[in-house]
């Protein structure tokens, strides 16, 4: 798996797929979770669309860097937030989504790509709509999936699912593959499937399982502002893909997002949750294998 230094700081775990002389796509993973959620075959298939798919690790996940100078008691930022003192929550907090976007820019740039096609899934649609906005030079195009625009009235998970996601998991392996089973809480209804979320927590817990990066990246996404004037300004072309039965991020993320950005395509699932359903991968490669064909892959 290559790694590569992005700054001073931060080493960012990648791997790519397809022809580099093809249109670049850097997928963009979401909150705790590891590229490899960005499945071979789905990324395979992408890269069979004539595109050179990027795939990394955001920081505090998987194999990049670890900032295991900064711990966070979980407890202590929820309770700094619910008692009303953001200053202290964010004193907690070494980075936000912009440095989460800035990572990926300079992925891009150790790589030797001038400008790639961003595509973002859940807590990666934020950043990803962060590359777009602070920089949006390097951003040929923006697919914002699953995802919202950081104003509180937009995408909110149900109390279930806020419920779940907070959720400590089990510290060994057989108790975090069975613990994950939950997950189908906010799957698909139609095509969730218990086997697969079991793989790939198994795959995530073989890999580089490192729970400790989880209240940092969630200090990112809650302490964010509201993207929502910045999204209204944004001259990028942009899709926006959200599944109707997502209750991590309710579908209203999605369409405001759409709503904000000039000229963005909204496309709604009916039969996609705050999940990428195998039985829709064809969808999904179609629908950014379209918004992405077209523009060149230099400035």
């Amino acid at each position: 798996m290559p790694i590569v230094r992005i700054s001073r700081e931060i080493e960012l775990a990648y791997d790519t797929f397809g022809d580099p002389a093809d249109p670049p796509v850097l997928l963009v993973m979401g909150f705790g979770a590891q590229m490899i959620a960005w499945h071979d075959e789905f990324c395979r298939l992408l890269a069979y669309r004539g595109r050179f798919v990027v795939r990394y690790d955001n920081r505090d996940s998987g194999l990049s860097t670890r900032l295991d100078d900064h711990p966070v008691d979980l407890a202590a930022f929820i309770g700094a937030l619910t008692a009303g003192d953001r200053a202290t929550a964010a004193a907690m907090i070494p980075y936000g989504l912009r440095d989460l976007a800035a990572d990926g820019i300079g992925l891009l740039r150790a790589l030797d790509l001038d400008r790639a096609h961003v595509v973002g899934a859940s807590m990666g649609g934020m950043i990803a709509q962060t590359m777009a906005i602070e920089f949006p030079d390097a951003v040929l195009s923006l697919t914002s999936m699953m995802s919202t625009t950081g104003e509180p009235e937009y995408g909110q998970a149900s109390p279930e699912a806020q419920q779940l996601l907070l959720t400590p998991k089990p510290p060994d392996r057989e108790g975090y593959v069975a613990a994950s089973e939950r997950e189908l809480l906010w799957a698909s209804r139609r095509y969730g499937d218990r086997e697969a979320i079991r793989e790939l927590a198994g795959a995530s817990w073989d890999r580089a399982y490192y729970p400790a990066g989880v209240p940092r990246q969630l200090g990112a996404i809650v302490l964010a502002e509201p993207r929502s004037d910045a999204l209204r300004a944004l001259d990028v072309p942009t899709l926006v893909i959200h599944g109707l039965d997502d209750v991590l991020i309710d579908p209203s993320g999605g369409r405001r997002t759409a709503e904000l950005v000039p000229g963005a395509r909204l496309l709604l699932l009916e039969d996609m949750g705050h999940d990428r359903p195998r039985p829709l991968w064809g969808t999904l490669v179609d629908a950014i294998a379209e918004h992405t064909a077209g523009a060149p892959a230099t400035a």
